[in-house]
């Protein structure tokens, strides 16, 4: 399979803009988008804290596992993974061999900038101080350096960065 035909994984951080990006990319590209947390939830007609809540961290992961799975093996696809997806070695490996992994890069202080607009829809994030959660951002961030194309969003908007992104994979 062609670079061009693979599909795109966008990783990063919660928060950091990779379902308004990725929409974004996927109108430009004349791709599908496909957010994992979006699908997980229509499926469960739940919200991800509440299938946290209701079923277990386990099952959304073994859930988001499959999904992800199979969707790496398809072209073409804009697919935005939720932050703790490649985390789990496996997707890590799939995405790495079969697709172009993005990584979507924000400061923790852009972050934290942001952390009112998304704690509550969250839930690796509930009662977690401001240090516990600088904690998991820079544990995060180990996991997030495989990738293939690093893009750095502090003080830009999504339009500017899907512009980039498709610069970058039309040059591939």
């Amino acid at each position: 399979m062609k670079n061009r035909d693979k599909s795109v994984i966008l990783i990063g951080f919660m928060g950091v803009g990779k379902t308004t990006i990725g929409k974004l990319v996927a109108k430009k590209l004349n791709r599908v988008f496909i957010d994992i947390d979006e699908e997980i939830e229509k499926e469960y007609k739940l919200p991800v804290a509440q299938i946290f809540n209701k079923h277990g961290e386990k099952v959304f992961r073994e859930r988001e596992k499959s999904l992800i799975l199979s969707l790496a093996e398809q072209q073409q696809k804009i697919i935005s993974i939720g932050g703790g997806a490649f985390l789990q070695e496996e997707i890590r490996k799939v995405c790495l061999t079969s697709c172009l992994v993005i990584f979507l890069d924000l400061s923790l202080d852009r972050w934290m900038d942001r952390i009112a607009l998304i704690i509550n829809s969250r839930p690796v994030l509930q009662g977690k101080t401001s240090k516990e959660m600088e904690e998991l951002f820079f544990n995060r961030q180990e996991i997030y350096a495989s990738h293939h194309l690093k893009i750095v969003t502090d003080d830009r908007n999504a339009l500017e960065i899907a512009e980039q992104i498709v610069k970058e994979l039309l040059s591939v």
